[in-house]
C-alpha cells in the first residue's frame, strides 16, 4: 500500500490561511485516518492487576504440521516425509531436524498438537484464527468486508481505548492481499476503520526502512511541530462556536494523539532497528522474517500490546509443490533462528512472563504428500506453539493420529484460541460489542486453554 501523500504549510501561517486551510490540513503530517473516532469510544472492559501483551508469529499460507512440529516417524513414506526428527529440550518429544534452535529451547515453549476446523479455505480460515470467531456469511473467497468479526488488537482498541499515543496493535511487515483478494481478519470489521492496527508495509531487513505515518513532512521538526500546537491551540480557543459542536472537540482530541504520538520517542525509536547492536541484529537473523520478529520485540517493548508478523508474502507456507527443499532451504532455517532469538530477548529483557508469543497458520497441511511432492490444505488438524504469560513452558498439548489427520485427544478451536487471547488481554469472557445495525453480540464464545497454563492435558 501506498504511504498517504502529506500536506505541508509553511511557518508564518497567516489567520485567513488557517481558516481557508481547515483543521484537517493544518498538520501537515502524512497520517492516516486511524485517529478518527478513536477518542470518542466507550470506556470498557474489566480492570485486571496484569493484563498481558500478545505477539503473533503467523504463518501465512499454513506450514505443515507433519514436517515440523508433529512429526510422523513411523508412518508410511507418503505420509511421514523426507525430514528426520531430532530430540528436544522435552524428554521423548522430536521435531524436525531443520529447527535445531528451536529444539534446544523447547522447555521455553508449549506446544498444542490438536487445534482443528472444518475449513480448508485461506481466507475464511485466517479469519477463524486472527479473530477468535466464523467469518460472517463466510464462503470460499470471500473477501475482507466491514461485515467481519474484529481483530483482537481492534476489539481491545474498541474496549480499552488508548490516549498515550500507542497504537492498540500493530501488524507487520506485510498486508495480505493478493491480486482481487484481500484477506479478512486483519482489520476492525463491522467495529469501523478507526480501530484497525497499523498496517506497516515495509522490508524491516532494508536499510532504508521507514515507516511513513511516524515521519514527519520534510521541513518540520518537533520544535515547529510544538510551534504549531501552540498556534492550533490558540485558533481552537477562539473559534467558540465550533467548540461547542461535538464534532469538532472530537477533532481537537484526535489531534492530541496525533501529536503525542509523532512527539513520541517511545514509539518513533522502536522502529529504528539501526539502534540494535549488530550482534543482536545478525542474531535475530538478516532477512526480512528476523528483523522482522526484532521489530516486532521492539513494539511490544515500546508498549503496543499486541503485534502481528506476518512471516513471509501472502500464502507464503502453502507449500502444494516441492514442499522440501522448500521448508528445507527457504522457510524454516529464518524462522528458527529468528523466533530463538526472539524468546531469548524476551526472556533476558524480563518480557517474556508478560508478553504470549504465539505461532501458527489457519490450518495444517494434508497427511499424503500428493503427486507434486506437496501438501494440500487440512483444517481437521494442525498445531500452535505458545510462550510466556504464564503458559507452562516444556510441555506438549494433544495428540494427533497414527497420520497425523486428525485429534486423538481433546481438540481445540479458534474460538477457544480467541478465548485464551482475551483472557490474557483482561477482556472479561462475557464482552460484548455492536455489529453495523447497532446490536450487540458476544466477542467470543469459546473456552480458554487451560491446559496452555496447567498442564492438565500433557500427552
Amino acid at each position: 500500500m501506498s504511504p498517504p501523500q502529506t500536506h505541508q504549510h509553511r511557518i508564518g501561517l497567516t489567520r485567513r490561511e488557517i481558516l481557508q486551510t481547515g483543521y484537517s490540513g493544518l498538520l501537515g503530517l502524512g497520517l492516516p485516518s486511524l485517529f478518527a473516532g478513536r477518542a470518542s469510544a466507550a470506556e470498557a472492559g474489566a480492570a485486571v492487576a496484569s493484563p498481558k501483551s500478545v505477539l503473533i508469529v503467523f504463518l501465512t499460507g499454513a506450514c505443515s504440521h507433519h514436517d515440523t512440529f508433529d512429526m510422523k516417524p513411523d508412518a508410511p513414506a507418503e505420509i511421514r516425509g523426507e525430514f528426520k526428527p531430532i530430540s528436544t529440550a522435552i524428554p521423548g518429544y522430536q521435531i524436525c531436524e531443520h529447527l535445531p534452535e528451536l529444539a534446544k529451547r523447547a522447555n521455553k515453549y508449549a506446544v498444542l498438537r490438536t487445534f482443528s476446523h472444518n475449513d480448508n479455505n485461506h481466507l475464511m480460515s485466517t479469519h477463524h484464527l486472527l479473530t477468535g470467531e466464523i467469518q460472517p456469511g463466510g464462503f470460499f473467497d470471500k473477501v475482507a468486508s466491514r461485515d467481519d468479526w474484529p481483530s483482537y488488537s481492534s476489539a481491545l482498541s474498541f474496549l480499552r481505548p488508548r490516549n498515550d499515543g500507542l497504537p492498540s496493535g500493530v501488524n507487520l511487515p506485510t498486508f495480505l492481499r493478493e491480486g482481487p483478494l484481500t484477506w479478512p481478519g486483519q482489520h476492525a470489521g463491522f467495529l469501523g476503520q478507526s480501530f484497525d492496527p497499523w498496517q506497516i508495509t515495509g522490508d524491516p531487513q532494508k536499510a532504508d526502512f521507514r515507516v511513513d505515518a511516524l515521519t514527519l513532512a520534510p521541513g518540520i521538526d518537533v520544535p515547529r511541530l510544538d510551534r504549531r500546537q501552540s498556534l492550533l491551540g490558540d485558533v481552537n480557543r477562539q473559534q467558540t462556536l465550533l467548540s461547542e459542536v461535538a464534532q469538532s472537540l472530537r477533532l481537537q482530541k484526535d489531534q492530541q494523539l496525533a501529536f503525542s504520538m509523532l512527539t513520541s520517542s517511545k514509539l518513533s525509536q522502536a522502529f529504528e532497528l539501526k539502534r540494535e547492536s549488530d550482534e543482536v541484529r545478525d542474531r535475530s537473523g538478516r532477512n526480512t522474517t528476523g528483523q522482522s520478529l526484532l521489530l516486532a520485540r521492539r513494539l511490544i517493548q515500546s508498549g503496543v500490546p499486541i503485534v502481528q508478523a506476518n512471516i513471509g508474502r501472502v500464502q507464503n507456507w502453502d507449500s502444494h509443490g516441492k514442499i522440501f527443499p522448500t521448508l528445507k532451504d527457504r522457510l524454516l532455517p529464518p524462522l528458527d533462528r529468528g523466533v530463538s532469538a526472539l524468546l531469548d530477548d524476551l526472556d533476558t529483557m524480563g518480557l517474556l512472563q508478560d508478553t504470549l508469543v504465539m505461532m501458527l497458520g489457519e490450518f495444517g497441511r494434508t497427511p499424503k504428500i500428493n503427486g507434486d511432492a506437496g501438501r494440500d490444505h487440512w483444517g481437521p488438524c494442525f498445531f500452535g506453539v505458545f510462550a510466556g504469560a504464564g503458559v507452562r513452558d516444556g510441555q506438549v498439548i494433544g495428540r494427533s493420529d497414527e497420520s497425523g489427520a486428525y485429534p486423538a485427544t481433546r481438540a481445540f478451536s479458534p474460538n477457544d484460541l480467541g478465548a485464551t487471547v482475551y483472557h490474557l488481554l483482561g477482556i472479561p469472557a462475557e464482552a460484548e460489542v455492536h455489529d453495523r445495525l447497532g446490536r450487540p453480540v458476544r466477542l467470543n464464545r469459546g473456552d480458554v486453554i487451560e491446559s496452555l497454563f496447567t498442564g492438565a492435558e500433557v500427552s
